[in-house]
């Protein structure tokens, strides 16, 4: 814990719930953050502990107890490459290789993404998950947004609970897509299996946009928006639909396309993880607000079962 440090409550503050005058003294931390805080007892308005919503009179004296922000889960910092397409003060943008875990945990305490953030910059550890505030499954390629200090933090979270942040994704899909279109279907844990997601009437809003990039004999590229973030949530939805994501161990099986080519069918034997790609990120700078646009190129392994599947459509045309 970090020392206790005091603020006072103006008294044209009166009337303001404790949650929101305290977002307006700390402006670095964001509401949810703060919110945990007021109910681990970590603040205190004149010696008393409130709720989040409680009312203030104006003029109090608020003692707030600041926690370290060091990522506990974090076991060391480690010397691992980093794939770095953007870095500034404030920010870095991650090209995330497939197989690579974002955050240590159960079967995976080291070799992380965090821990090679924490390497490259000691001073991530006074962020909360060392500046990382998206994710993407171990197995999925491509870019990741870090903030390097509390305020970029705080309006990254912010801009992706506002749904400001455009993330755009390859996804190469088992079946011969007409057109595009989009899945508005909540996303839960599934009933039975509870490493899964599924659609489910009691889960948690889910939103995916896509469009057709390219169609193969029985396949097909598709360019995937996000609305939401669900867990597995491109995944979830294509295969939903009837167009689960190739190679996905988890939501799909294998199926070997009617007359492929030699070349083909070892190629897709081969793929061992999910053929998904993070390619694109639009957003406003965290602190300038200047508009970025920041793009990651398909992983070799994906560029090339592409480039086996054109080789297919000619073999089948000739």
């Amino acid at each position: 814990m970090k020392a206790l440090e005091l603020y006072q409550i103006p008294p044209e503050w009166a009337g303001q719930r404790l949650d929101q005058a305290l977002a307006r003294l700390l402006p670095d931390y964001s509401r949810s953050r703060l919110q945990e805080w007021i109910r681990a007892g970590l603040v205190a308005v004149d010696g008393v502990t409130l709720a989040p919503r409680a009312r203030l009179r104006g003029g109090e004296q608020v003692g707030v107890q600041m926690p370290d922000l060091r990522p506990a889960e974090v076991a060391a910092a480690e010397a691992i490459d980093l794939d770095l397409v953007y870095q500034d003060a404030e920010l870095l943008v991650v090209n995330k290789p497939a197989g690579l875990v974002v955050h240590p945990g159960a079967g995976n305490p080291a070799g992380t993404l965090m821990n090679a953030l924490l390497h490259f910059d000691s001073t991530l550890q006074g962020v909360p998950r060392a500046g990382i505030v998206h994710r993407l499954d171990k197995d999925t390629s491509g870019l990741l947004l870090v903030a390097r200090s509390l305020p970029a933090h705080k309006r990254l979270v912010e801009q992706l609970a506002a749904r400001e942040i455009h993330r755009e994704y390859l996804a190469l899909v088992q079946g011969q897509m007409i057109a595009g279109g989009s899945v508005d279907a909540p996303i839960g844990r599934h009933r039975t299996d509870r490493t899964r997601m599924a659609v489910s009437p009691g889960g948690r809003e889910a939103v995916t946009h896509y469009r057709v990039a390219q169609r193969f004999r029985q396949h097909t590229l598709l360019r995937v928006m996000l609305e939401t973030g669900r867990t597995h949530q491109i995944r979830v939805h294509l295969a939903s639909i009837g167009f689960a994501v190739v190679g996905d161990p988890t939501y799909t099986r294998l199926r070997m396309p009617a007359g492929a080519n030699r070349e083909l069918a070892q190629a897709l034997a081969g793929f061992r993880r999910q053929a998904l790609h993070a390619a694109c990120l639009q957003l406003a700078h965290p602190i300038t607000g200047r508009p970025l646009e920041l793009t990651a190129p398909l992983p070799s392994d994906l560029a090339a079962l592409i480039a086996v599947m054109h080789e297919d459509m000619i073999d089948a045309e000739a």
